[in-house]
């Protein structure tokens, strides 16, 4: 398939230009042509360079305020022009565009999004889609931003816990490595002579003998973190690495059920909204799982799917599940007996997404003082190790 740009005329005589994947330039032709346009010239586009992902600040930004010209009953495509004229990037700008465009040509939601699905979040294009067809835009839009909001928040917490003590661990460090480089080598003979001969204590030894490897041992932090960061980049490349980077995640205190809860909370909204967009429960199981970027929550999605497609009901499928609790399958079961399945989701994403910001709540509370009793831990005992052989001295004398 190869990339052609196009000029041509809608059927309201209005200016369109753009691009279209086809096999050839007469397929590309034909294909405008269903689309109602009028081609005046086509040629072959040339490569362009991989397109970074929107940022989250600037799409969470755009998703805001795209659900408030919905809710006002301003149609998608008009909406989309209006919020371009808004928007001060450049590239943005032209992205909303090309999308408003295309929609007015006729093509779907679906494709206009699922084209460009390395710039927005996996499923936008269908929950859009399913906000037009229910009538139901703006709220589906308003929930999928209080998500990325609740993940943003995590991800905020956790920096603003790790920032302070990381800046006095790296002060911290710089210090001792100054002192292991250019005090303590000068004085462990001096401590040796005042203790006349005696065994200097272990800690004071050990402090000495990292004097004598400071400069090997950041060598080999350094050479560590560089392989972390390898092993890391190689597990992501795979969906069987990221789910073991996934299980190492979940296994983190709080942080792990601050995760769970956030993704479980995601995927039951995400499949309230594919239900009332008329999917069927392995649809629903697929693509909410799909919307959380979760691999784990993927395969176990899938495997249930299968079984229910095969014709087990969802809580007996269900036994093996680890990920997706016993009550959200006993609720989506009770929930589609009583022709209560989007409400009986709906409840569970908030939830799930309530027992997310508690434990936020709790990392922000705990995390911060654990991290700085940490730090001041290690810099107590490397003064304790200085005065110990003082300590020692003042000992003996008095004895």
């Amino acid at each position: 398939m190869a990339t052609f740009k196009y000029n041509a005329l809608t059927s309201a005589g209005r200016l369109m230009k753009g691009t279209i994947e086809a096999g050839s330039r007469e397929e590309a032709g034909e294909l405008l042509k269903q689309m109602e346009l009028a081609v005046n010239s086509i040629e072959k586009a040339k490569p362009k360079k991989p397109k970074t992902a929107i940022g989250r600040n600037e799409f969470m930004l755009f998703n805001q305020q795209l659900a408030s010209i919905t809710k006002a009953g301003i149609p998608l495509e008009r909406g989309l022009r209006e919020l371009a004229s808004d928007i001060s990037s450049k590239s943005m700008r032209k992205l909303i565009d090309a999308i408003a465009g295309e929609l007015e040509a006729g093509v779907s939601i679906e494709e206009a999004f699922e084209k460009r699905q390395k710039r927005f979040p996996p499923l936008y294009g269908r929950i859009l889609k399913a906000g037009v067809e229910t009538g139901r835009l703006s709220e589906m839009l308003t929930s999928l931003n209080r998500h990325l909001e609740l993940a943003n928040q995590t991800r905020r917490i956790i920096f603003e816990a790790l920032s302070y003590p990381a800046v006095i661990l790296a002060l911290a460090a710089v210090i001792l490595t100054a002192v292991f480089l250019m005090i303590i080598p000068q004085f462990g003979t001096i401590l040796t002579e005042m203790t006349e001969g005696s065994e200097l204590p272990k800690l004071t030894r050990l402090f000495l003998s990292m004097a004598e490897n400071v400069v090997p041992f950041w060598i080999g932090v350094g050479f560590l973190i560089v392989v972390i960061l390898f092993i890391v980049r190689i597990l992501s490349s795979f969906p069987a690495g990221r789910r073991f980077k996934e299980s190492l995640f979940l296994r983190a205190l709080v942080i792990g059920r601050v995760y769970h809860s956030s993704v479980l909370s995601r995927m039951a909204e995400s499949m309230a909204m594919m239900v009332a967009a008329g999917s069927d429960m392995p649809a629903c199981l697929r693509l909410g799982s799909g919307s959380t970027g979760s691999e784990k929550l993927v395969l176990e999605s899938e495997m249930l799917a299968s079984q229910i497609e095969q014709g087990a009901n969802i809580l007996g499928a269900g036994q093996f599940c680890k990920m997706i609790p016993r009550l959200f399958l006993y609720s989506i079961q009770l929930g589609t007996q009583r022709n209560e399945l989007q409400d009986n989701l709906y409840s569970l994403g908030q939830m799930y997404s309530e027992q997310a910001r508690c434990g936020q709540a709790r990392l922000q509370a705990v995390f911060l003082p654990v991290m700085l009793i940490v730090v001041g831990g290690i810099l107590a005992i490397a003064v304790l190790s200085m005065f110990l052989p003082m300590i020692t001295i003042i000992t003996n004398l008095s004895v």
